[in-house]
């Protein structure tokens, strides 16, 4: 009896290892799993772009050195990546809000809540002072009370690299002595005295500080009352935002800094 002849088709994989079975279901498995994160997930290209840059220039795997922006600025790989570690993917809002919410535990610690006012604004977060909490009416000697405060606050701003300004206020009632001719020079002068105690006392470098005098022309009240013309007198320190970095003059890494975040686009990580 002629016996039939073993089916040879190329189609046959009988004679595959049998692990490949088990290898084809878990790369499947894999594959889903991952397309399910994806799915679950939001993902910032510029950010994942930039992140990935700075890694590759900081191990070694790829020493591009300064990469070019599509707007044509260069930037730092590893300034990229610590500007970007950290600050968990937070916009500037969030970053602001943090910094507030340090400088409020700091003030209950010290028993400043009611004396100093916390405010996000359009040009960043703002520390109003009021009234004669750093100065007695009329003068521009720093209080003892004060100081403690004011120390340990440069402790915290020294921790977020933004430029920083001190903006002196007054009531709109004249002044004329012989140290101060006017409201001007009291603003300026108290404003100043905030800038050298924060400097040579605190922990601050006097590049991120500068001191202003606006005098009783940027009232926050009309003036008609007692109390409305101590809401005038007032000392604001005041942290700028990172997108107004670049109009301070002569620091360009803050500058950088400034270019860092408009390249990254708000709201995507929310």
């Amino acid at each position: 009896m002629l016996r039939k002849k073993k089916n040879t088709n190329s189609d046959d994989f009988s004679s595959a290892p049998a692990y490949m079975t088990t290898w084809g279901d878990m790369m499947s498995l894999l594959l889903c799993f991952f397309v399910l994160l994806y799915s679950f997930s939001s993902v910032d290209a510029q950010k994942f772009k930039a992140i990935l840059t700075a890694f590759q220039g900081m191990s070694g795997v790829l020493d591009s050195g300064r990469s070019i922006t599509p707007d044509g600025t260069m930037t730092d790989p590893a300034a990229t990546l610590s500007s970007l570690v950290g600050r968990d993917g937070s916009s500037e809002a969030q970053e602001l809000e943090m910094l507030a919410l340090k400088v409020s535990e700091l003030l209950e610690e010290e028993g400043f809540t009611d004396q100093v006012e916390l405010g996000i604004e359009n040009r960043g977060l703002i520390m109003r002072f009021k009234d004669v909490v750093l100065f007695d009416l009329g003068s521009d000697e720093l209080k003892e009370e004060p100081k403690v405060l004011l120390k340990k606050l440069s402790k915290i701003l020294e921790q977020v690299p933004l430029p920083i300004r001190i903006e002196g206020h007054t009531d709109n009632l004249p002044i004329k002595n012989l140290r101060f001719p006017s409201n001007w020079e009291l603003s300026v002068a108290r404003a100043t005295k905030v800038v050298r105690y924060l400097i040579e006392e605190g922990s601050l470098p006097p590049d991120r500080l500068s001191a202003l005098g606006f005098g009783e022309y940027r009232p926050i009240a009309p003036n008609n009352s007692v109390d409305e013309r101590a809401k005038n007198r007032r000392v604001d320190i005041v942290v700028l935002r990172p997108s107004l970095a670049e109009s301070e003059p002569g620091t360009p890494w803050l500058n950088e800094l400034s270019k860092i975040y408009k390249a990254i686009p708000a709201g995507e990580d929310e």
